[in-house]
């Protein structure tokens, strides 16, 4: 009888079951590495689209699961959603940020007589003309690199906003494959699965709706204050407010704080101090008891976790950094209480083995 077999199956692997396992990993971490690295420039795509898949998710829950609505029709109304609510908005918002800033990194006439003006007023010299230029400039290139998506062109704005509308798409259409994909193949018991999705959850609901609510009510009051004591471009300002207000402890200061000051260059001493007895009175206090109100009704996350969180995300993802930063730090929190708990019934097992001997 002719033998069938190819003749591979006579020659011997020289690996070992433990080898081929570990260079099994290997190849998938490398090409996993490969992968992230082609992306990387559209990273920021699929993490918005995670983000937005938790935001909507209870309106999807609601809608398809209780209600029984068609599950297509849905997905295409939260992505139309998406669109006019958040692409258009942030686009406009970012642009008219992005314009303006590089009007006065070019242009820094308006703020250097400001600047003068305090200094012959207070007699203490703030800064040199060199240093304001070279201030508004770097100021331009940081926020240019906050924006990349706006920043590069409009070609790459419309492929991360393409891309993340095409992630969002199958991840509610495939929501039950997607879900029982990260059961599967993430490396964690059920239970750590649990807390990291209750941890993004809580990060999600404080850090996109808890934060960008905060920034709204922060912006309208900021641009209306200003408005109200006769700061010129008082809705440009406004608009700057709502950027600000996402970071923890400056917040909007660094707007009425230097808008205040405008107005007293100007001699306009009562108009400045109802800025800054507003700011301080109002605006602040309303910041405070709103961040205390949603903190425990939409994610208790740590002040401290939500700064780090901050400066970590959005030097390293640009904007979307103030949603993902927080959440990489809550994520090692919690995978370090993991191995904290696995280390204790590892040691306890150890500790019964030997007493049973």
């Amino acid at each position: 009888m002719k033998d069938t077999r190819t003749p591979f199956m006579a020659v011997e692997n020289i690996y070992t079951p433990r080898q081929r396992y570990v260079l099994l990993v290997c190849s998938i971490l490398a090409l996993a590495g490969l992968m992230l690295f082609g992306l990387a420039q559209y990273l920021t795509a699929f993490l918005a689209a995670g983000i937005l898949f938790v935001v909507f998710r209870p309106w999807w829950i609601a809608l398809v699961h209780k209600r029984r609505w068609n599950q297509r029709l849905v997905t295409i109304g939260i992505l139309l959603v998406t669109v006019v609510v958040l692409v258009v908005p942030f686009y406009a918002l970012s642009s008219l940020l992005l314009d303006r800033l590089v009007t006065f990194a070019k242009n820094p006439e308006q703020i250097l007589t400001v600047v003068h003006k305090i200094e012959a007023a207070t007699g203490f010299k703030v800064a040199e003309q060199l240093n304001v230029r070279e201030i508004l400039l770097q100021g331009g290139a940081k926020v240019s690199g906050w924006l990349p998506t706006l920043a590069n062109s409009a070609l790459n704005f419309l492929v991360i906003v393409g891309l993340m509308l095409f992630t969002m798409y199958y991840l509610f259409m495939q929501e039950t494959y997607f879900l029982l994909g990260l059961h599967r193949y993430l490396p964690f018991r059920n239970e750590t699965l649990i807390e990291l999705g209750e941890s993004l959850r809580n990060n999600v609901n404080a850090n996109v709706l808890g934060q960008v609510l905060v920034a709204l009510v922060q912006s309208i009051l900021t641009g209306l204050t200003l408005w109200i004591f006769g700061v010129p471009d008082a809705l440009f300002w406004g608009v700057v407010a709502f950027f600000m207000a996402f970071l923890p402890v400056l917040g909007t200061p660094l707007v009425w704080g230097p808008a205040a000051l405008y107005q007293f260059s100007q001699g306009h001493n009562g108009q400045a101090i109802g800025i800054l007895l507003v700011g301080f009175i109002v605006i602040i206090n309303v910041d405070n008891l709103l961040r205390i109100m949603l903190a425990k009704r939409m994610g208790d996350i740590h002040p401290l976790v939500t700064l780090v969180g901050l400066v970590l995300g959005v030097e390293i993802f640009g904007l979307i950094g103030l949603v993902v930063g927080p959440l990489l730090v809550s994520y090692f929190l919690v995978l370090m209480e993991v191995f904290r708990r696995e280390n204790r019934a590892h040691k306890a097992s150890l500790a019964e083995a030997g007493k049973a001997e």
